[in-house]
């Protein structure tokens, strides 16, 4: 995202997200028990079981329900039924959105899905529709105003990341996926600590919102995030801080 809304937004979100804990928690679970089950239960061999936990970690997962999750997955004993699936869409505006879906029912979160779109003023596309703005990427983001430019440009670019952009007070050290974990490390030894660490989906470019779109839009991605089988949901839009001031009033 360009300018600061994308970590803005997300802090503005956060308390939505905190009165959800319980769903929260068994959306983790469950990506972390499927993660397992695809890749094996060790994390350091494994890079969506490390993202899935450091996720998990992240929003105060009991490490007890984080090791059950993975012992799940690695046994065979649970997870199998889900399959992944991803859906697009656009949202007011014309904003492209991506949905990230763990389903044992495909037919169910179609049809939520597309309520949701529907709903909202959205509406579902065929697959390929959106996906060519996005890019997957490892994103790592640090407190600027503990951590110099020069500091993280150093330790993370020396790892193997492909940037480093500066969003407001933080900086996003942008890296391709399977560079993730080395720069992760990289500066964690150089002893930069990292707000949020994760694998995503980064917009190639974005859709700058006025209040009723952006008010539109945080009411679909709202309502999408809010479907038990939704994990995940990537869209290209940007709301300038004044906007996104007002949403919060």
């Amino acid at each position: 995202m360009s300018g600061h809304s994308k970590w803005a937004t997300i802090k503005h979100k956060k308390g939505k997200t905190d009165a959800k804990r319980g769903k929260l928690f068994s959306k983790l679970s469950r990506a972390i028990t499927v993660a397992a089950r695809e890749g094996g239960g060790d994390p350091t061999m494994n890079i969506s079981l490390a993202n899935a936990v450091e996720k998990a970690k992240a929003e105060s997962m009991p490490k007890d329900n984080i090791e059950r999750a993975i012992q799940r997955g690695a046994g065979g004993a649970d997870g199998e039924a889900y399959e992944r699936i991803m859906y697009e869409g656009y949202g007011p505006a014309g904003v492209a959105i991506i949905v990230d879906v763990l389903t044992d029912n495909k037919n169910r979160s179609a049809a939520d899905v597309r309520n949701i779109f529907s709903k909202h003023g959205g509406q579902l596309a065929q697959s390929g529709a959106v996906a060519w703005v996005f890019e997957r990427k490892g994103s790592i983001v640090v407190d600027g105003a503990k951590y110099g430019e020069d500091d993280i440009m150093v330790a993370a670019i020396d790892a193997g990341a492909d940037d480093v952009v500066q969003d407001g007070d933080e900086f996003q050290v942008l890296t391709d996926p399977a560079d993730f974990a080395a720069v992760r490390a990289a500066l964690a030894a150089a002893g930069i600590e990292y707000d949020q660490a994760e694998l995503t989906m980064i917009p190639k470019n974005t859709v700058k919102l006025e209040e009723n779109d952006a008010r539109k839009t945080m009411k679909i991605v709202d309502a999408l995030e809010d479907s038990d089988d939704v994990q995940e949901v990537f869209a290209n839009f940007d709301i300038p801080e004044d906007v996104l001031e007002s949403l919060a009033g």
